[in-house]
């Protein structure tokens, strides 16, 4: 007996580039297709099929409307205040020291309002034009960065009652921009919503703890994957000069920071370690900043240039697609990257999960890693051999690389290690397994 198929509803603010959250969306929706579903989109921005799309801009959490929301609603700023008290001149007179600073201006909650209903009715569009059966939202009532959005769907499926996945990957709670603000009625009612016929997805164990603890909602933990049931096909042709088109010499290694430019990646342990090795190397950034600022990528240019490190910022030459850029150079892509790196570097602070940890097991390449919580709790316990360390650079660190560099053959061995143990944990498989469960459990039978 064949299983039924279902129109499947993935929602977010963007599904389109090498972020987190589309790079998931894309497994999920593949492993869904490959049981049998067909899915479709709604996005500010998507770069899936217009046949299976449903784009309102204003649904992109960079839009200049919901730009301008968010620089009020996290703003903690006083002139903020000011101007939301000056909206009520009745009020002034009655003003005491014990009325709040957390104000907002009564312009932003119309406006908010007013996107919500436009968004709540392109929702029920969406969910005609495709004839959908199942909603999955992906991180859009998790991170706040879309109040209307977040407020709309959390509406829409009060009203209809839809069968949901909410997959969260970043809550609120874990970013100190958001402590401070104005929207807490928002936060509180839509990111997350707790509403009977959503069924709640996070990516570790904390997260599971930390929604059970704040709402009172059960949760299940699916972690981020990777296709290790089909292993990356070896380097051809074409990447033969990734190395040289980088700057790495002849007896230099080749270390790759394969992330954005943002803080919490704490690229300026790389940079440490490249100058304590004392071994001829260089550092390769695959990633651009993105849509966090430059401010911190200038910090990290600054800081290669105090401790006289080569670092390269490659984001022209490292792209989704092959091809070429305005001057002739070659692109690649992040796949064919990989197998040329002696080390990976991923010493961020804090991650949701841990795509880039994932994608250097893929590749069999061995991985220095911050002993960020989720690493510690979820990934570490497993046996993965990696070179971490805690907080800092100290000399076992530098010991344990200076070792892996040394000594190719048990780099080679930890990389198989670590492959099989991920086709356990992280492979599609496993996806298959626990959506099947998931969906059974919205539909009340077999999915």
């Amino acid at each position: 007996m064949t299983n039924p198929s279902h129109h499947i509803g993935f929602i977010s603010t963007r599904f389109a580039g090498t972020d987190g959250v589309s790079l998931e969306t894309q497994k999920w929706a593949t492993v869904l297709e490959r049981m049998g579903h067909q899915c479709f989109y709604f996005a500010g921005e998507c770069d899936r099929s217009r046949d299976q799309s449903h784009v309102v801009p204003e649904a992109f959490y960079r839009h200049p409307e919901i730009d301008a929301l968010n620089k009020v609603a996290y703003s903690g700023s006083w002139t903020v205040t000011r101007e939301a008290r000056a909206s009520h001149p009745e009020m002034i007179e009655l003003h005491k020291d014990f009325f709040s600073i957390y104000v907002r201006p009564p312009q932003m909650t119309k406006r908010v309002n007013e996107l919500k209903e436009y968004l709540k009715e392109e929702l029920y569009k969406f969910a005609r034009r495709f004839a959908l059966e199942i909603l999955v939202i992906e991180n859009a009532v998790t991170i706040p960065l879309n109040l209307p959005l977040g407020l709309a769907l959390t509406e829409f499926i009060a009203e209809t009652g839809y069968p949901t996945i909410a997959h969260h990957h970043d809550f609120h709670w874990e970013r100190q921009r958001f402590q401070v603000n104005c929207v807490n009625d928002y936060l509180a009612a839509a990111f997350p919503p707790t509403l009977p016929s959503i069924r709640h997805v996070v990516i570790n164990s904390i997260q599971a703890q930390q929604i059970a603890t704040r709402y009172g909602v059960s949760s299940r933990v699916i972690p981020n994957v990777m296709d290790f049931d089909s292993p990356p096909p070896p380097p051809d042709a074409y990447t033969l000069n990734v190395r040289s088109d980088f700057g790495i010499e002849p007896g230099e290694y080749f270390f790759l920071q394969p992330t954005r430019v943002i803080q919490r990646k704490g690229i300026e342990h790389a940079i440490e370690l490249m100058r304590r090795l004392e071994m001829p190397a260089k550092l390769i950034i695959s990633h651009a900043s993105g849509d966090e600022g430059s401010d911190y990528e200038q910090r990290v240019r600054e800081y290669a240039y105090l401790l006289d490190v080569t670092v390269r910022f490659e984001s022209d030459q490292v792209q989704d697609e092959r091809g070429t850029t305005k001057d002739g150079r070659k692109i690649y892509t992040l796949g064919d990257v990989y197998p040329h790196a002696d080390f990976v570097t991923y010493p961020s602070s804090i991650e949701g999960f841990g795509n880039a940890f994932l994608e250097a097991v893929y590749y069999r390449r061995l991985i220095l890693v911050n002993n960020y919580s989720i690493y510690e709790v979820d990934i570490k316990p497993k046996g993965f051999r990696t070179v971490w360390f805690d907080g800092f650079i100290n000399q076992s660190t530098l010991e344990a690389v200076r070792n892996a560099l040394k000594h190719p053959e048990l780099a080679q061995e930890w990389a198989e290690e670590n492959y099989q143990l991920a086709k356990r944990y992280f492979s599609f498989t496993m996806l298959e397994m626990r959506l099947g469960s998931v969906l059974a459990d919205c539909l009340g039978y077999l999915a």
